[in-house]
């Protein structure tokens, strides 16, 4: 009988990479919903949609997301509906009696001067980065909700943290995307209108690390079908979320120099100091996962180069939106 796995943000960035991966197996059933059929901020739709399918596993990869200046505008937005989304969800699966669940967090939610690599052991140790604050307590909030059903009821709901991560089917809005695909855009704009330079938001010296969405997908099915076993080896009831990452970081303007590399953009790239930097560095300790057998398998000049590959292909339908 096949595994029925239902993908919450199945079009997302990470949702649609997860998709590709789990759609291969022929002995899996994917389930998938647009938001026309299932609005996932309504409990009682969210619960008749379990109720009407015989869900196994559930990743919960649906979030409202976004960079720097949209978590800066619109921090209500992100904390209630991040909230509101994953709760729903989570708890209709209980109710349900689904009992695996894989939910997506962020690299966000531990403190801004976290002891580097951050270790999972570092999450509410100290306080968040300001600009992105309602974000991360709403992830922290579902990590607890999660390991809370497992403690309460034994139900086998897990966490992984994934650094920054960027991609085909990322965001790549001018203002509300994440450094990678605002960088892309950016840049490529740029060479298409022959402009002498490129602005890069902040300082350029702080430092970042960044997955390529691929990596990401196989790290999360990994952990969601860990043997429960070697799972609970790394982890505890209390302390459950596994780290994703790659290990090693670079500075914003090592970032762009290889984003103009990728791009073949002939112009100067020039740093906005009067834009905030977000945190000073936040690269994850990921022995973890590593333990579980997973490591990347892309360099991240060949995730960007993929990544741009990607964009210029789908840019005109983007651009229309």
């Amino acid at each position: 009988m096949a595994t029925n796995i239902f993908i919450a943000g199945h079009k997302g960035m990470v949702g649609s990479a997860i998709t590709r991966k789990l759609s291969q197996n022929k002995n899996l059933n994917i389930i998938t919903a647009a938001k026309s059929e299932l609005n996932l901020l309504n409990q009682e739709s969210v619960n008749r949609f379990m109720s009407n399918h015989n869900i196994d596993q559930i990743y919960v990869a649906a979030a409202k997301v976004g960079g720097i200046l949209a978590n800066n505008n619109f921090p209500a937005d992100f904390i209630y509906e991040n909230i509101i989304i994953q709760s729903n969800i989570i708890n209709s699966a209980h109710n349900n009696n689904v009992n695996k669940i894989l939910f997506l967090g962020s690299s966000c939610i531990y403190p801004k001067y976290a002891k580097q690599p951050i270790k999972e052991e570092s999450i509410l140790s100290g306080v968040l980065e300001e600009t992105n604050e309602p974000y991360a307590v709403a992830k922290i909030a579902g990590i607890k909700m999660c390991e809370s059903f497992n403690r309460q009821f034994n139900r086998d709901y897990r966490s992984a943290m994934p650094t920054n991560l960027y991609g085909e089917n990322d965001n790549f809005h001018p203002n509300n995307s994440h450094v990678i695909p605002g960088l892309l855009q950016r840049f490529h704009e740029a060479k298409i209108k022959k402009d002498d330079l490129v602005e890069v938001w902040g300082s350029g010296n702080v430092l970042r690390e960044f997955l390529y969405v691929e990596d990401a997908a196989d790290a999360c099915i990994l952990i969601m079908n860990s043997d429960a076993e070697l799972y609970k080896k790394v982890t505890t009831d209390t302390l459950s979320q596994i780290n994703i990452g790659t290990g090693i970081d670079i500075t914003i303007k090592e970032l762009a120099l290889l984003i103009k590399q990728v791009t073949n953009f002939k112009g100067k790239i020039v740093f906005n100091t009067n834009l905030p930097d977000g945190t000073p560095r936040k690269l994850l300790d990921i022995s973890k996962i590593c333990s579980l057998g997973w490591k990347p398998k892309y360099t991240l000049l060949q995730g960007l180069q993929k990544t741009y590959d990607w964009y210029v292909k789908n840019y005109n339908k983007k651009i229309k939106q």
